[in-house]
């Protein structure tokens, strides 16, 4: 049997920009990426802790160290500067694997960088 399950998050980030004209996605501060184990193009859930919202999208890779975290396309009208989020991933694991396995939690300050 295979478990899909948590495999890291980027917890209470603040958005930083939302581009409504953009084609989609969410850009995530490449150190966070990093330390979260997040690869450019994957798939993440977003929700916001101010309104509510969950939705999917996928990652795109931005400026290292910058705190950026900037939701782009239809995302934009889910999320405005200053919510806070949770970028959640998921992986697909085998049972046994799934009992064992410790997710990578990012914790972040308000300019979202890491806190130790």
């Amino acid at each position: 049997m295979q478990r899909f399950m948590m495999k890291s998050k980027i917890h209470r980030a603040t958005v930083k920009d939302a581009n409504l004209n953009y084609m989609g996605s969410i850009t995530i501060d490449k150190k966070l990426m990093e330390l979260a184990d997040i690869l450019p193009g994957e798939k993440v859930q977003i929700v916001n802790n101010n309104n509510g919202a969950r939705f999917e999208t996928y990652v795109i890779e931005g400026e290292e160290n910058s705190g950026m975290i900037c939701l782009n396309g239809a995302a934009a009208r889910l999320c405005i500067p200053g919510d806070t989020i949770i970028i959640i991933s998921y992986a697909i694991m085998e049972d046994n694997d799934a009992r064992n396995y410790k997710p990578k939690i990012v914790f972040v300050d308000e300019n979202n960088n890491p806190k130790e």
